[in-house]
């Protein structure tokens, strides 16, 4: 009688386990864009990829090239009519557009650059500057800053210097104004945002 009262005890043991792990297993929805190890480890990996690009870009000069990339007559980054490039062709007018297109395309990720600095009020105002498109919820940014001095040459559509100062020129202060009196006209964050597409 004890043996067999075990053996029940047993199999309802049993039962109440399997039951638990059919009801979690119902309960929780894998989906291909669920989060996991890999999908984070994907993340990372374009982190670090975009990471690279700007240090490689700070070292070549085309991160200060971009920042100062600044059409004096019309008040706008060279080839735009507004704030930022948003085509593909256009995106290639920078080094550090070809760097990030290089680096990217061919592995089907799609990426964002921002610039961000502070006003003298202490907000922090974010320009575009590539703009291909609405990041998804798994996109990994990398940051950097760059810092301007007021005698730092503007960049002209050729990204060779120009006889233009920052702090000379007459539209530059409209996309980035000057945060101090310091000979340090101002710092910018420069952000690549990169998500598969």
């Amino acid at each position: 009688m004890r043996a067999q009262a075990h053996t029940l005890e047993a199999v309802a043991a049993s039962i109440v386990i399997l039951a638990s792990v059919v009801f979690a297993l119902q309960v929780t929805a894998v989906t291909p864009l669920s989060a996991s190890t890999a999908s984070q480890h994907i993340e990372n990996q374009q982190q670090a990829s975009a990471a690279g690009v700007l240090d490689a870009a700070r070292e070549n000069g085309a991160l200060d090239a971009a920042v100062r990339y600044w059409d004096e007559t019309n008040g706008t980054f060279h080839g735009t009519a507004g704030a930022g490039y948003t085509t593909d062709p256009e995106v290639n007018r920078t080094a550090l557009g070809r760097m990030l297109l290089d680096t990217f395309e061919a592995r089907g990720v799609a990426f964002n650059v921002y610039f961000a600095y502070p006003t003298d009020t202490g907000t922090l105002v974010r320009e575009r500057f590539i703009y291909r498109g609405e990041p998804s919820d798994n996109a990994a940014t990398a940051t950097t800053t760059v810092a301007l001095y007021d005698d730092d040459p503007l960049y002209d559509a050729n990204e060779t210097t120009t006889n233009v100062t920052v702090n000379g020129s007459s539209t530059y202060d409209a996309l980035i104004p000057p945060e101090s009196s310091t000979g340090l006209y101002n710092a910018v964050r420069v952000e690549v945002v990169v998500w598969r597409m």
